[in-house]
């Protein structure tokens, strides 16, 4: 029995031993084959490409020739899309330096209207003075002091009404407002993307039509100040329409021949209210600008010659220069302090405004394909706009003059309620 029990204890001793050196065995790491990818033969290759969204597609390369050709395309229009936007950019710094140039201008002539109107009435009556003095006690000084005096403020009137500095001013003003409303739209152009060479010449063509309309030169360029009659302001290149075709049926692009009609309306009331008024207005201005721009020298150029005649004996030419002199000085402030000159230009922009819009709405309604035309649409909205109204007060206005019309009553109301 004892050897039994020794032999089943021994038995089982070895087989934990077995157990426990099984356990704590370190296991083997398996074999990892290590192998490179094989090349792909011609026919099974495929190649990446990126496309314009940023995802990524396969070609084989039976398409790769395709496809090259094709994003060489796409690179050459970019480039093409690139030079024109080089170019649109390369005008706006141009028209950004108009427009300083034009204020600074500006800001110099309306200091020359103040200096030179203050100037010229402070000898006006400083001579005026003079000359009173000397018929009551016939000083030889003060004759030949108020006689220079006057003759001398002749000479700055002569130069001033010729160049009439308020006017000048207000051109400026003017210049400086299209030169920055230019801006912006290259601005918009750009911002927009896709800039053609056609914005590109017709930016130019702006640029160079703003320059001419509003010179920065005084001599030789400088406009004229009296024009026998009175012309609105031309600041825009002449538009050209394409061949005429044959009138679609069918409107698109936003329009509709109701839409086509309410503008054809709108430049009626134009003409015959809008632009017929500034232009009674303009030459009023004009006629009244002269005759300031004449009596001013004349009546100091009578006060020099009475100054130069006046002596203690005979004290008509003295009394005849101090009344020239101070009517001189009343009309050199109406006129220059009134600033007769930038009133007359402010009436000549009106009326090229209006010449503006009618132009603008003539030559789309010219061109007969409708998808060549700027969406009508947006078409009426900015001609509402232009013209202080909303959509809807526009399409009214123009209903209320074809009731007009129509019974033969003229209209009541201006087609703007801006200027």
């Amino acid at each position: 029995m004892s050897s039994l029990h020794i032999s089943t204890l021994s038995s089982s001793s070895s087989s934990s031993l077995r157990r426990v050196s099984a356990a704590i065995g370190v296991p083997k790491l398996p074999r990892v084959p290590l192998s490179l990818p094989k090349m792909p033969t011609t026919s099974t290759s495929k190649l990446l490409h990126e496309s314009n969204d940023g995802s990524l597609h396969t070609v084989t390369p039976t398409e790769n020739k395709h496809v090259t050709n094709t994003y060489m395309l796409q690179d050459f229009c970019h480039l093409n899309k690139s030079k024109a936007t080089v170019q649109l950019y390369a005008i706006l710094e141009a028209v950004a330096d108009r427009v300083e140039t034009h204020k600074n201008i500006g800001d110099q002539r309306n200091n020359w209207n103040s200096l030179l109107l203050n100037s010229v009435n402070m000898m006006t009556l400083t001579a005026t003075t003079m000359v009173g003095l000397n018929t009551a006690i016939d000083n030889t000084a003060l004759k030949f002091s108020s006689t220079f005096l006057f003759t001398a403020a002749t000479g700055l009137l002569l130069v001033m009404n010729k160049i009439q500095p308020s006017q000048l001013t207000e051109e400026q003003r003017n210049a400086t407002r299209l030169f920055k409303q230019l801006q912006t739209e290259i601005q918009t152009t750009l911002a927009l993307g896709n800039p053609t060479e056609e914005d590109v010449k017709s930016a130019m063509e702006k640029v160079l039509a703003l320059d001419k309309a509003y010179p920065l030169p005084l001599l030789g360029a400088m406009l004229e100040k009296f024009p026998s009659k009175f012309e609105p302001a031309v600041w825009w290149p002449e538009t050209k329409t394409n061949e005429v075709v044959k009138s679609q049926a069918k409107m698109n692009n936003g329009w509709s021949a109701e839409l086509e009609m309410e503008m054809r309306q709108i430049v009626e009331v134009a003409k015959r209210k809008d632009v017929e008024d500034y232009e009674r207005l303009g030459n009023l201005a004009l006629k009244v600008n002269k005759t300031l721009a004449v009596s001013g020298p004349l009546l100091t150029g009578i006060a020099a010659l009475g100054s130069a005649l006046s002596s203690h004996g005979s004290s008509w030419p003295g009394i005849v220069a101090a009344m020239a002199g101070s009517l001189a000085a009343s009309t050199n402030a109406l006129e220059h302090g009134g600033q007769v000159g930038m009133v007359f230009e402010m009436y000549r922009n009106c009326g090229g405004f209006f010449r503006l819009l009618q132009d603008t709405i003539e030559t789309t309604l010219e061109e007969k394909d409708c998808e060549k035309r700027e969406n009508g649409e947006l078409f009426e909205m900015k001609a509402a706009m232009k013209l202080g109204r909303s959509v809807s007060q526009l399409r009214q206005f123009a209903s209320k003059f074809a009731a007009y019309d129509s019974e033969g009553i003229a209209m009541d109301e201006f087609a703007s309620k801006l200027f």
